[in-house]
């Protein structure tokens, strides 16, 4: 009999309600009891919609992050919140955030740790933060809570905790140890936590090791068969887990390991599993991640029961089935979906319509095809009509990718003539001032937003409204003396799915919300067919903007890539041929803006880091694609067009030539988290054009003194001069209050202001 489980179930709820738990107790709206509370409630829901699996995970469920969860656990704080006063999970939230809801509205925070995507996902972690000093003490009172509740529920529980290699290789040393050094001091507590989590009836525990499936060296291979010679234990079972890739050199390690299972993404590996199994000892139980925890659509059951029934038949009980990697990437339920097209409906896929798919292969393995003979015949119904769909395909798309040449990735001059002539037209003082995009999203403009689309606001009211945003936002920035302005986008619900909306070939959800980071949610579209632009864009709003004001406005704009790694993507063809639809796309709405008066566009690529292979090897196929769609979006303007672009929460160092081949005039990243940190690669890369190293961290309610940037930005002076150096914060201000927002501002400017007179 096949055995089904799941690596992870989605936080946030189907309707948000750990959003607005979190974001109440930060406001000091309700009390840390009602946190706690809607925790607990969250998670009984979420075990009952995986009532039906054997396994169900327990300890997948995190108030901001499953990283800083393990942090935690282990002890692992950074030494400025040892000592604050407040619950545990005060000090969770300033390690997070900066802040807790102790530390009042205005003041109190402190610095917050380092945040960064999770392997080539949209999801966030924060970075742990490790030194030679470094010390490791256990508390698993999270952890055995939780397993305590599953257990009156009737659950049936595996625990899921971050393995020790992925915990130390996810973290950073603050002074240039070696973290591999700390696993000597990290495994003692590892074994504790099993043998407590033993004693509290946990018969298996899943320990993801997900570095397993990127290029390791002989160092941390060898440290695995450390690690897991010392956790071996005939008290609780565990489970390796590994996903987002494939093992390759490191698959015979993984099977040689000390673990009674071992979990593979079969999507992503399946040319391995035969191999995994001939490996395998003869007791050590496989489990084949077979559903696509990634996206959206449905799994072609029969296609996956013809692969999986010579290998049911081979291993029997020992088989174990499973979502590809933790369903936190999808949203949760798509029966709340009743507004999607009846068709596009038909081809989907959420949480828990992927555990109910789960079901229908054990049951077919475990009874025979006959005995789930209707839904088998549904699913295959379904797939037969999207692949022969006439929405999917368009020949006028497919006609204008085939007349893409080298020349629309060329801009006319090099950067140091197009710098004479940008700077002769803009007249920009040292060291300019601007932010990312977006101000704001207050409950004024997602009230009218709401009205609109419930058809309770017209059309033409809406727009005033937005109009009214606008210009109290260009107010607000000319009151401050910023040097280059933006619009504010307060028409945008979202940097993707409002360019989405826009697009043919595109569909959107009500509540498909999948989590960023905290309490931070995003609503990605989904793209079924091909991309056509169909009208502009973004015209009209800028063009408004602009007449507002002499300065500069902006012309924003989200870049294909982007656009491609937090959409939903078709996988029936090839995601390079995507993205180059959305660069033709964009590229046509790049011209417009230009074509209007507009000499500054931003095309933000927050995405283009996450987008590369887990493994180097495969990154120079990745890198020339994604630079190649990025330069026919924005190369197709005059010289004296300024092109902009943006980068956040990645770690880019190592990539730095690529992103000097997107040959933007000015790039802004994130380095207020890192202290700067992500300029060290200029000091070995002469980075040939203008860049904004961000100095206000927007994912933070902490807001940075005049001094503290003004310390940044001499750091950055450091390596790029001062002439090609801007001010900017880390990312867009949607998030955050304008209460923040205008002294965060307001000392940035200031802070430039310095910068200029000490010259």
């Amino acid at each position: 009999m096949s055995i089904t489980h799941n690596l992870g179930f989605p936080r946030i709820g189907a309707n948000r309600e750990l959003k607005f738990a979190l974001e109440s107790y930060w406001k000091k709206e309700s009390s840390l009891d009602a946190l706690k509370t809607a925790g607990a409630e969250l998670r009984q829901r979420h075990w009952a919609h995986q009532s039906k699996l054997d396994w169900s995970p327990v300890g997948d469920f995190t108030f901001y992050d499953q990283v800083l969860d393990m942090s935690f656990t282990l002890g692992n704080l950074p030494g400025r919140v040892r000592d604050l006063s407040g619950d545990s999970l005060d000090n969770y939230f300033r390690i997070a955030r900066g802040r807790s809801a102790v530390d009042g509205v205005c003041g109190g925070g402190i610095q917050a740790s380092e945040m960064t995507k999770w392997f080539d996902t949209n999801y966030h972690y924060i970075v742990p933060e490790l030194s030679v000093s470094t010390i490791f003490t256990l508390n698993a009172s999270r952890l055995i809570d939780e397993l305590e509740q599953s257990r009156r529920l009737g659950v049936k529980a595996k625990v899921v905790i971050i393995g020790p290699l992925t915990y130390l290789w996810l973290g950073k040393t603050k002074d240039d140890s070696d973290k591999l050094a700390l696993l000597s001091r990290l495994l003692p507590v590892y074994v504790q936590l099993l043998s407590k989590l033993a004693a509290c009836g946990a018969e298996w525990v899943q320990i993801d090791e997900p570095i397993l499936v990127t290029e390791l060296d002989s160092r941390w291979q060898q440290a695995f068969v450390l690690a897991y010679n010392t956790l071996h234990t005939n008290h609780v079972k565990l489970l390796l887990s590994t996903y987002f890739g494939q093992l390759r050199e490191n698959l015979s390690l993984a099977c040689r390991l000390p673990v009674q299972g071992l979990h593979v993404d079969a999507l992503n590996a399946r040319d391995e599993v035969s191999n995994v199994i001939s490996k395998l000892p003869d007791d050590c139980v496989l489990s084949l991640g077979i559903i696509n925890g990634r996206n959206i659509w449905k799994t072609d059951l029969t296609a996956t029961l013809d692969w999986l029934e010579p290998i049911h038949r081979q291993l029997g009980h020992r088989l174990w089935l499973a979502p590809s990697c933790s369903l936190l990437h999808v949203p949760v339920d798509l029966e709340s979906e009743r507004k999607l097209d009846i068709e596009l409906r038909s081809w989907l896929s959420f949480a828990i319509q992927k555990l109910h798919e789960l079901s229908i292969l054990s049951a077919a393995l475990n009874n025979g095809r006959q005995f789930m003979e209707t839904e088998l015949r549904d699913n295959q119904s379904a797939i037969a009509a999207r692949k022969i769909s006439a929405r999917v395909h368009n020949p006028s798309v497919k006609a204008a990718l085939a007349r893409i040449d080298a020349n629309m990735e060329c801009r006319t001059s090099p950067y140091s003539e197009r710098a004479r002539k940008q700077h002769e037209q803009l007249k920009l003082p040292l060291y300019p001032t601007t932010t990312i995009g977006s101000f704001p999203q207050t409950e004024e403009i997602r009230r009218a937003r709401s009205l609109f689309h419930r058809g309770e606001l017209s059309e033409s009211s809406y727009n005033s409204a937005m109009r009214e945003q606008i210009a109290h936002s260009v107010h607000k920035q000319e009151a401050l003396g910023l040097d280059v302005l933006v619009h504010g986008e307060p028409e945008r619900n979202d940097m993707v799915e409002y360019f989405g909306e826009q697009l043919e070939g595109y569909a959107f959800s009500q509540f498909g919300w999948v989590q960023s980071y905290g309490s931070r949610c995003v609503k990605p579209p989904i793209m079924f067919g091909d991309i056509l632009r169909l009208k502009p864009m973004t015209v009209e709003w800028i063009q408004y903007a602009q007449s507002l004001t002499h300065k500069p406005m902006k012309g924003m704009l989200t870049g294909p890539v982007t656009i491609l790694n937090w959409s939903f993507v078709r996988d029936d063809q090839p995601r390079t041929v995507s993205c180059q639809q959305l660069a033709l796309a964009i590229r046509e709405e790049v011209l417009d803006l230009e074509r209007a008066g507009v000499r500054v566009i931003q095309i933000d690529e927050a995405a283009l880091r996450e987008g590369l292979p887990l493994r180097q090897a495969q990154w120079h196929e990745y890198l020339q694609w994604a630079i190649s769609a990025f330069r026919i979006a924005a190369n197709g303007v005059r010289d004296n067009t300024q092109i902009h672009t943006h980068m956040c929460y990645s770690e880019f160092n190592d990539i730095i030539a690529s992103i000097a081949d997107m040959d933007a005039d000015v790039i802004t990243i994130e380095t207020s988290r890192s202290n700067m940190e992500l300029l060290d690669a200029f000091d070995h890369f002469n980075y040939p054009n203008e860049i904004g190293p961000g100095v206000y961290d927007i994912h933070s309610p902490n807001i940075p003194t005049q001094d503290h940037i003004i310390q940044l930005m001499r750091n950055a002076a450091k390596r790029i001069p001062a002439q090609r150096l801007w001010v900017n914060p880390d990312c867009g201000l949607k998030t955050r209050a304008w209460a923040e927002v205008v002294p965060a501002l307001r000392n940035m400017v200031a802070a430039a202001h310095t910068l200029r007179s000490t010259k």
